[in-house]
């Protein structure tokens, strides 16, 4: 199975706990990757990949400031490494954006009318019944 890639240094205490994790992880990612695409919208064949990393840089998230499992040079060694995203684990810490699912999803850039994505509206606010899912990443709604 290849390893989860890594510069030459040698990583930090407590690696071979969760690298069998993201190895896991990285599996999951190559196969989303070489999955044939054919009857799904482009932006649906990139789902599964925003999925994965996200629950990737989700792991290394909860294992340090929730569960406080590994230390901090190897929580840096994983936002080093690009194993975990640091700009999604840093609007995580804010408030109103601990379920965040993408960063394309508050980038107002990205829509027609300069607002954020469907699935940042709150379920109370939407209509009874109304199924909502992001056009970027598939998300069902992360706003709580």
């Amino acid at each position: 199975m290849p390893k989860v890639r890594r510069s030459r240094k040698a990583p930090p205490d407590g690696w071979e706990l969760i690298e069998p994790t993201l190895e896991e992880l990285e599996q999951k990612m190559r196969e989303a990757e070489t999955e044939p695409h054919e009857g799904k919208r482009i932006t649906e064949s990139l789902w599964p990949i925003f999925k994965i990393h996200h629950q990737k840089t989700r792991y290394i998230y909860d294992l340090y400031y929730r569960r406080k499992a590994i230390s901090r040079e190897l929580y840096d060694y994983c936002l080093k490494e690009k194993i975990a995203d640091g700009n999604l684990i840093a609007k995580w810490k804010k408030s109103g954006y601990e379920n965040l699912c993408c960063l394309r999803c508050i980038q107002t850039r990205d829509t027609n009318f300069g607002t954020n994505c469907i699935c940042r509206v709150p379920k109370s606010k939407l209509e009874e019944g109304r199924i909502v899912e992001c056009v970027h990443c598939g998300c069902r709604g992360c706003s709580g």
